[in-house]
């Protein structure tokens, strides 16, 4: 009877010998890297469509051009006015990023009233984004609202993140501006500023819908 030693070859021998090692060149397991605990969420989920790159703050802004009158059309999730997003995608400012948010929507002293565009610019505009979306409401208790946010890295002045927001449901006529998705955005800038989301994962929640954002986040 042969031995051992001289039955299996020295390669395979050793290979057997040594622990995790089942058979020749071929390990047992892998091994796989979880995300580090306390880092912030990624940015938008894999079916989340790229947000269009504005032009970012302007010294000097101009009227912008609105869609067509009548072709934009409100939809409503609960009640809640939603933008048309074929009107209204969403616009980002290409000088906010992750890797300056410190220096810019998160710096002390803020950062939105250095960027915001006059009321003499944005109030032409609004009048027009108001036909276009077919608003006939009280000019005073819509907002001409920024769908992603300065806070949240907006595009100051592109028409793609503009829109006429009308009241919530019940709101008082006359009253002015309230509505629920100011809180919403206030709540997501200081989740990015305090690193438990970053900020594309913010932005891509409240394009995809602001009513379900703090949600999409677990930030609710």
């Amino acid at each position: 009877m042969r031995s051992v030693d001289r039955a299996v070859p020295p390669v395979l021998l050793a290979c057997l010998l040594l622990s995790g090692c089942s058979s020749l060149g071929t390990p047992t397991s892998t091994t796989t890297r979880s995300p580090a605990a306390g880092a912030p969420r990624s940015a938008a989920p894999a079916s989340g469509k790229a947000i269009a790159v504005g032009a970012g703050p302007q010294r000097h802004y101009v009227v912008q051009q609105q869609p067509a009158a009548g072709s934009c059309h409100y939809r409503y999730e609960h009640g809640e006015p939603l933008e048309d997003p074929a009107c209204t995608p969403g616009a980002i400012s290409p000088a906010v990023t992750q890797a300056n948010l410190k220096s810019t929507i998160c710096r002390k002293g803020g950062y939105t009233s250095g960027v915001r565009p006059s009321a003499y610019v944005t109030g032409k505009e609004k009048k027009l984004d108001a036909a276009s979306y077919g608003y006939t409401g009280s000019m005073s208790d819509a907002e001409y609202d920024h769908l992603i946010s300065l806070q949240l890295g907006g595009d100051p002045n592109d028409p793609r993140n503009l829109w006429v927001e009308p009241a919530d449901p019940g709101h008082k006529k006359g009253a002015g501006v309230n509505n629920k998705k100011d809180p919403v955005e206030t709540k997501l800038h200081t989740a990015v500023c305090a690193g438990k989301v970053t900020l594309a994962a913010a932005q891509q929640a409240i394009v995809t819908d602001w009513t379900t954002a703090l949600t999409r986040l677990g930030l609710d």
